[in-house]
C-alpha cells in the first residue's frame, strides 16, 4: 500500500460499515457493527469506535476521509437526518469526524456513494449517465451524470427511494404515501406477503422470503413480482427525466437476483416507452456491501 489510505464510513439504519481504500480504488481493510438502537451519543459512539480501529491500522494517518450516509443529509451544514436512524436528526456528522481524524471529510448519500463506487470500481465503469440504487430495508439513490457524481441543492439528489408508484398507497417514514420503497423495500415486500397468505413468522425477512420463492412459494413469487414492477416503473421515470444508460442495483434484496431482475426486465420494457430509455441496462451491483465505502473513498479524493 503506497502512501497513506483514505478512510471511508458508511452510515446505515442497520450497521456501520468502516474501510480503508487505496487510491487506485482497492479496499484493503474493512469493519462494521450493528447500529445501535441508543440516543445520537450512543449511536456516534459506534462510529468513533470504528474510525478510531481503522485509524490504527493505517498507522494513524490517512489521506483523506469521506462519509455515505443513509439520508436525508444536509451539506450545506454537514449533518445528517437518517430516516432510519431516528436518534440522528441533524447530527453534525461532518464536525465530529473531522475532531477525530483531524482531515477535511466529504459528505455524500448513501445511494451517490454506491453509483460513484460502482462507477469507479464495480459494474459501472465508464458509465456516464449512471443510477445506482440500493434496494434494501430502504430504497436509497445516486446519479452520476455526464462522468460526475450528482448531488443536488442540499445534497439529496436521487432520492429514489421516495418516487411515488402509487398515489393510493401506503404511508412511508419518509412523511408522505405510496412511495417505492413502501412497495419494494424487504420489510415492506415480507409484510405484503404475509398480510395476503405467505405462512410465515412475523420477524421472517425478505431472505426468507426469496428462500420461499424459489421453492415455488405463489404468494412469495407474487410479492417479488410486485416490488418489481414498481422499481421498474422508479426506473422508467427517473430514467426519461435524467437520460440514463446505465442502472445498477445493490442491496439485500437484490441479492434475490433473478427473482427481483427478471420481472424488474420484464416489466421496464413495457414502461420504457421513449426511443431513447427503450434500451437502457439494468445490471447488479458488483460490489456487493462495499461498494459505499469506495464510492466515499472517491469522494473523498476530491478534497
Amino acid at each position: 500500500m503506497a502512501g497513506a489510505p483514505l478512510l471511508a464510513l458508511d452510515v446505515g439504519g442497520t450497521k456501520i460499515a468502516v474501510g480503508l481504500v487505496d487510491t487506485d480504488g482497492t479496499l484493503v481493510h474493512r469493519d462494521q457493527l450493528p447500529t445501535p438502537d441508543g440516543d445520537a451519543e450512543a449511536v456516534w459512539a459506534v462510529a468513533e469506535q470504528l474510525i478510531g480501529a481503522a485509524t490504527r491500522v493505517a498507522g494513524g494517518d490517512v489521506a483523506g476521509v469521506g462519509i455515505a450516509s443513509a439520508g436525508p443529509i444536509d451539506l450545506r451544514n454537514g449533518t445528517v437526518s437518517p430516516i432510519n436512524i431516528t436518534a440522528w436528526q441533524r447530527f453534525p456528522l461532518m464536525e465530529r469526524v473531522g475532531g477525530v481524524t483531524g482531515r477535511d471529510v466529504r459528505l455524500g448519500g448513501d445511494g451517490l456513494c454506491m453509483a460513484l463506487g460502482e462507477q469507479w470500481r464495480g459494474a459501472a465503469r465508464d458509465a456516464q449517465f449512471l443510477l445506482g440504487m440500493v434496494v434494501s430495508t430502504g430504497i436509497g439513490g445516486g446519479l452520476v451524470l455526464d462522468g460526475t457524481p450528482y448531488d443536488g441543492r442540499t445534497g439529496n439528489a436521487g432520492h429514489v427511494g421516495h418516487v411515488v408508484v402509487d398515489p393510493e398507497g401506503g404511508p412511508c417514514t419518509c412523511g408522505g404515501h405510496g412511495c417505492v420503497e413502501t412497495v419494494a423495500s424487504g420489510p415492506h415486500l415480507a409484510q405484503w406477503a404475509r398480510d395476503h397468505g405467505w405462512a410465515a413468522p412475523p420477524e421472517a425477512d425478505a431472505k426468507e422470503l426469496a428462500d420461499a420463492a424459489r421453492r415455488g412459494d405463489a404468494v412469495a413469487l407474487r410479492a417479488f413480482r410486485r416490488g418489481a414492477t414498481a422499481v421498474a416503473a422508479t426506473i422508467a421515470s427517473v430514467a426519461a427525466v435524467c437520460d440514463l444508460d446505465l442502472v445498477v442495483i445493490g442491496g439485500g434484496v437484490a441479492k434475490s437476483g433473478a427473482l427481483l431482475f427478471d420481472p424488474l426486465r420484464e416489466a421496464l420494457a413495457s414502461y420504457a416507452g421513449l426511443t431513447f430509455i427503450r434500451d437502457i441496462s439494468v445490471v447488479p451491483a458488483a460490489l456487493g456491501g462495499d461498494a459505499g465505502l469506495v464510492g466515499a473513498a472517491k469522494l473523498a479524493m476530491s478534497v
